[in-house]
């Protein structure tokens, strides 16, 4: 695949919801082609669950979107809590890079306190984390990557970081999923 072709892309973000909630979170899908605003797609997962993945494979291969996608972004690696996405298992069943990006390096040790001592199914969750390797600064922001290497990841950051450091497409699915839950937009990507 010509990586220079990586413009068309999904990106998704969790819609915030209360520290004690149980049950399902909505997440919402960006999709772009390029710089323009294509469309959304809506699932949900559960709160620190385990099956974000396989909802990630289903409402993406599911979508009208498949066939013209070209890459999968991510705000975090996780969605609705601890649900961790399992990136490189996306990539390989989707056909399609991941690009994970974060306003800024997580606390990883607090995260694995975490993981490891509250969530159920903490140690398999952590093991994929690990395996996905530790963040990367790349231009102003922390990314983690699937199916590409930096330099490609690098030149998709700047090529969508349009308004700030955080890529067009992981900031109007993060507006978009607190317009779901509270109303409006709120916060930043």
């Amino acid at each position: 695949m010509d990586r220079a072709r990586l413009v068309n892309c999904i990106a998704f973000d969790d819609c915030p919801f209360p520290r004690n909630h149980r049950g399902d979170v909505k997440i919402v899908g960006a999709v772009f082609a390029s710089l323009r605003f294509d469309g959304v797609i809506i699932g949900k997962v559960r709160k620190d669950g385990r099956n974000s993945t396989n909802n990630l494979i289903k409402l993406v291969k599911n979508s009208k979107f498949f066939q013209h996608a070209n890459l999968i972004m991510l705000q975090g690696i996780a969605l609705a809590g601890f649900n961790v996405v399992d990136a490189s298992r996306l990539n390989r069943i989707l056909g399609m890079p991941v690009l994970i990006v974060s306003r800024k390096a997580p606390d990883m040790e607090a995260i694995k306190k975490a993981l490891l001592g509250r969530v159920p199914g903490g140690r398999r969750k952590w093991a994929i984390i690990e395996r996905q390797g530790p963040m990367e600064q790349c231009r102003n922001c922390y990314i983690q990557r699937a199916g590409l290497d930096f330099d490609e990841a690098e030149k998709i950051i700047g090529k969508f970081s349009i308004y700030g450091n955080i890529p067009e497409p992981v900031r109007t699915a993060h507006l978009i999923a607190g317009a779901i839950a509270k109303g409006i937009s709120t916060g930043r990507a």
